[in-house]
């Protein structure tokens, strides 16, 4: 499947949200295709680099998302909300002449449905209160806190958590080794680091 590539400091993984500003043309001229063809595109995290920059390093597992909701924001950007659909592991990618990054991806297999063991009983409580955060709650993300994958994604999301940890939360396909991750990464936070 060969889509558009968008590289960000952010990461999203499958069930997730986040909203975004267009004002480059590369993008608002992705932006329309998409739209016109009812297709998505791939969210890659950064490597390094810069969001603005015409050539971005960026790692090869991304998320394939799909546009949920578009309007003009106050200051006259263009203004997305996207959603997660599934992981894609980026096989090839370029650059058009347009500065656009395009790749052909492959997806990779679902995480197996998964319910949150006793041991992880504080994960879905720490998550609870991340969404009565207004920049949360506002983007209206249906969580199934009995599910493990649904407790992993987003805490890999929201948690203040450096990107390469992000990004190496991001590429487990095991929903509890991920919450086993996370558990571990809490409790040094909580630990002061």
């Amino acid at each position: 499947m060969n889509v558009p590539l968008f590289p960000l400091n952010s990461i999203i993984l499958p069930g997730g949200r986040i909203p975004l500003q267009l004002f480059e043309p590369r993008y608002i001229d992705m932006l329309t295709r998409c739209l016109k063809e009812d297709r998505g595109f791939v969210v890659v995290l950064l490597r390094e680099g810069a969001e603005t920059e015409a050539r971005a390093s960026f790692y090869d597992m991304g998320t394939y998302v799909r546009i949920i909701d578009f309007q003009q924001l106050d200051n006259g950007l263009l203004g997305i909300t996207v959603e997660g659909d599934y992981k894609v592991s980026v096989v090839r990618s370029w650059q058009q002449e347009d500065g656009l990054n395009v790749g052909d991806v492959e997806c990779l297999i679902a995480e197996a449905e998964s319910d949150v063991p006793e041991r992880y009983h504080e994960l879905p409580s720490v998550l609870r209160a991340l969404f009565r955060h207004p920049v949360v709650k506002d983007l209206e993300m249906d969580v199934d806190y009995d599910d493990a994958r649904h407790i992993g994604w987003r805490l890999t999301e929201l948690l203040p958590l450096d990107k390469q940890e992000k990004q190496r939360l991001a590429e487990l396909q095991d929903p509890l080794e991920r919450l086993d991750r996370l558990q571990q990464l809490l409790e040094a936070l909580e630990q002061g680091g």
